[in-house]
Order: structure tokens, then sequence, then C-alpha cells
């Protein structure tokens, strides 16, 4: 009869789900609206993200649309 360890068990459940929530963060549809963070922070935010060039015009205009939608 074949003894299982414990640690062995316990790496493949950790394995298991590492690779479970990996898989989850593949998802770029979802938007999260951070209700703590008044607008005008969003905004001064994007506009950072904007100038250093982390976002494009679009992505910038986009968002803020969306911003302006949600307010």
């Amino acid at each position: 009869m074949k003894h299982f360890r414990p640690s062995a068990v316990l790496m493949t459940l950790a394995l298991l789900a590492a690779a479970l929530l990996l898989t989850a963060c593949g998802s770029s549809d979802v938007t999260v609206h951070n209700r703590m963070v008044p607008p005008e922070q969003s905004a001064a935010d994007l506009k950072r993200a904007l100038d250093a060039g982390i976002i494009s015009q679009d992505e910038y205009n986009e968002e803020m649309e969306k911003l302006n939608d949600a307010h």
C-alpha cells in the first residue's frame, strides 16, 4: 500500500489553487469602480497615467467618458 505524504498533498493543492487564481487574472472585461475615490482624484490619476505614457489618448478619453457618465 502506498502512503501519501501530507507535504506533497499540500503542495499539489497550493499549486492547483495558484493556477486557478492566475487564470482568473486574465479577464480584462471587468471594470471596477472605487466609490471611495472622488471623481476629481480619478481624473487626476488618469491624467498622470496619460502623461506618463501608461495609457493612450484614446484610453484616456474612454475612461474619462466612463467617469463622467458615472457621476
